[in-house]
């Protein structure tokens, strides 16, 4: 797309919207803004340390209702964000493991230079581009409606997706490989099999396992939200939190993401170098 028809098409979704009253922001944004920032710098899990031990809960009439030990509560909603967190941590690995799994096949026979039958060919490119087309969390919602709410179904959102994804990039990568060692073992009078193995997969196997990886570290991410809708992990977590307004939790919930994604960047990018 040109640069005139991309600042068209910016400058008529601004006029549209601004004309459909959909760039409103809302009552005191501003204030709004400023109480949650205020309440998200006090994430909740510092109360475990400076909480207190005999927190009063009052009606509006000044009543009583109960007294609460806030490091004690919390103590105990860290340990449920831990579960979620093993919960979206397994969901991402399993679901980029059965992901490369599916991709494989599908990114052969996608493979141009493979010359697999045109039928098959277009076949497992329209596969491709459906499962990348669709999101993760539309996925999960179609999951969650056949297997029911939990991992099981986070696992088959996370793998349908990147199996797409996956397999494109496999494809591609077989696409632009040198073709001359190919050439060497097909003109030895190799089967179709023995070029494949001999001259195709050992080129293309480091920079596939990269890409598993590189896909794995984005699953790492996207799995925080699958709980959203039902399917595992943190989402459920970061679903009340907002709901409720919770804004010292969410602020938890969210360093916590932080540091996960974080050291399994690292942990990934490491190993992807060691490919290199």
């Amino acid at each position: 797309m040109s640069d005139s028809r991309c600042y068209l098409l910016v400058l008529t979704s601004v006029w549209t919207l601004a004309a459909e009253d959909e760039l409103s922001f809302g009552r005191k944004p501003w204030q709004n803004l400023q109480k949650t920032v205020a309440e998200m710098s006090e994430p909740s899990f510092l109360r475990v340390w400076f909480g207190e031990t005999r927190h009063e809960i009052r009606d509006q009439d000044g009543k009583l209702l109960r007294v609460d030990d806030q490091r004690a509560t919390e103590r105990r909603y860290l340990a449920g964000v831990g579960r979620a967190l093993w919960t979206t941590l397994r969901i991402a690995t399993l679901g980029t493991a059965l992901a490369a799994l599916i991709a494989l096949p599908l990114g052969l026979l996608a493979a141009r230079t493979l010359n697999a039958p045109r039928p098959v060919f277009w076949v497992a490119k329209g596969v491709l581009d459906v499962m990348r087309s669709i999101h993760t969390l539309v996925f999960g919602l179609f999951f969650v409606g056949i297997v029911g709410l939990g991992a099981t179904a986070g696992i088959l959102a996370v793998a349908a997706h990147s199996a797409g994804t996956l397999g494109k990039l496999l494809a591609e990568a077989i696409e632009t490989l040198d073709t001359q060692p190919v050439d060497a073992v097909r003109a030895t009078g190799a089967t179709a099999g023995q070029v494949f193995f001999l001259g195709v997969w050992p080129a293309v196997l480091p920079q596939y396992v990269s890409q598993v990886l590189y896909v794995w570290e984005f699953n790492i991410r996207d799995s925080t939200i699958l709980g959203l809708v039902g399917a595992g992990g943190l989402g459920l977590l970061l679903s009340e939190a907002m709901a409720l307004f919770q804004w010292g939790r969410l602020a938890t919930l969210l360093i916590a993401i932080v540091i996960m994604v974080t050291a399994f960047d690292a942990v990934s990018r490491a190993v992807r170098r060691r490919l290199v």
